[in-house]
């Protein structure tokens, strides 16, 4: 009976031992370097739209690119002004979805379908307001073609989704 109460004691030591030597923190491991791979970049705005002239707003601007965007805007929807309430410049990856969050109500949740024929890229998108998902499509997006989503009405006129691939 000795024997095994010693041989049970030897057991406990070494592993009380093992166990001592690896309470030291695990090594910390680098971030990876290499970004994950892109099928472009997207810009993406939240538009308030109606007749009434902006009383002091938001002065956001678009990207110079899309200097006549109140022009191409008027053509599609019937609103005199067109004011962004926020915008997002993001990248559109590969193998994981990718958010344009332009305000914390309003967001669009971008999955690539890779790249398109002629150019641009195939996307999946889903417009989401809060937790709800308003309108799910797939498209093709090119840089030379701004995508217009026409929201919710609002106040005294609409939101508009822009999305540009730049």
């Amino acid at each position: 009976m000795r024997s095994l109460l010693a041989i049970a004691a030897l057991a406990l030591t070494a592993f009380t031992g093992a166990l001592a030597q690896s309470a030291a923190p695990p090594a910390t491991q680098q971030l990876p370097t290499v970004k994950p791979a892109t099928d472009g970049k997207v810009w993406g705005a939240l538009i308030f739209a109606s007749n009434e002239t902006p009383k002091g707003g938001s002065n956001e601007q678009p990207p110079a690119k899309l200097a006549d965007l109140s022009q191409r805007l008027g053509k599609v929807f019937p609103y005199k002004h067109y004011e962004i309430l926020g915008q997002h410049l993001q990248d559109v990856f590969r193998e994981y979805e990718s958010w344009v969050v332009p305000s914390k109500d309003l967001f669009l949740k971008v999955d690539s379908k890779g790249p398109a024929t002629g150019g641009g890229v195939n996307l999946h998108l889903q417009f989401w307001r809060d937790q709800q998902v308003l309108v799910k499509t797939d498209a093709v997006l090119r840089s030379d073609s701004p995508l217009f989503i026409g929201g919710p009405k609002w106040r005294d006129g609409q939101l508009i989704f822009v999305l540009v691939l730049q």
